[in-house]
């Protein structure tokens, strides 16, 4: 059975998301027949290559708020992390541009190390505050997770897979998607938002049911 995943490497409710699925297939028996696959979807594709200002003075200039409302509202989602396990430093991340970053992700894909990258990218933002737009960061991440030093230097230094990032999110406008994380599950199943474990539990299990059943020979007699 097969999840696709729309995300962001900024985006926090797609860390928090990403969790709370892990959770719900720590618990789900089938786990080792389930393939995870995650797509490019950017939430600002017009957002600088080089960091000029944080994620919480971003939020302070885009949504007219003060220091004080955009530190309360990047509060609230680090306290629903930190409920997972995690804790993050979000408010010192800078808000930059992350095609780079869907390119190794699509390269990452093809090497069969795409969720530890896609792991790595999202810890480096969120619990280390560290730029994921940077060359020299992403070739450090990227050959960490197990991808070819080569290969790394060969896409960041063109274009590649830009064309895969492309299809990715028009593939998501033709699901309806218009945020992410946005999920789908063995092909049916759509799920918008970091919703609770127990929501990605039940998903789960209705779709390996539906797929069982229809996998079962009908009977000749």
């Amino acid at each position: 059975m097969r999840i696709d995943i729309w995300s962001d490497v900024v985006c926090p409710w797609c860390y928090l998301g990403k969790r709370r699925l892990e959770t719900a297939l720590a618990e789900f028996p089938h786990a080792d027949e389930v393939e995870v696959v995650y797509h490019s979807f950017q939430l600002d594709p017009a957002a600088p290559r080089v960091g000029t200002e944080t994620t919480r003075e971003m939020l302070q200039r885009k949504y007219h708020l003060t220091p004080a409302q955009a530190a309360e509202a990047q509060g609230r989602v680090d306290a629903l992390a930190a409920e997972e396990g995690m804790h993050w430093r979000q408010a010192e991340a800078l808000h930059i541009n992350t095609g780079d970053a869907h390119r190794l992700l699509h390269l990452a894909l093809e090497h069969g190390r795409q969720g530890e990258l896609a792991e790595a990218l999202l810890h480096a933002y969120f619990a280390e505050a560290r730029n994921v737009a940077d060359h020299a960061e992403l070739r450090r991440l990227a050959t960490e997770a197990g991808l070819p030093e080569e290969r790394v230097e060969e896409v960041l230094a063109g274009r590649e897979f830009e064309d895969a990032v492309e299809a990715d999110v028009r593939r998501a406008s033709a699901y309806g998607a218009s945020g992410v994380p946005f999920y789908v599950v063995a092909g049916r199943y759509a799920i918008s938002g970091a919703q609770a474990t127990e929501v990605f539990r039940q998903v789960l299990e209705r779709a390996w049911d539906e797929s069982a059943k229809s996998e079962t020979p009908g009977v000749v007699g």
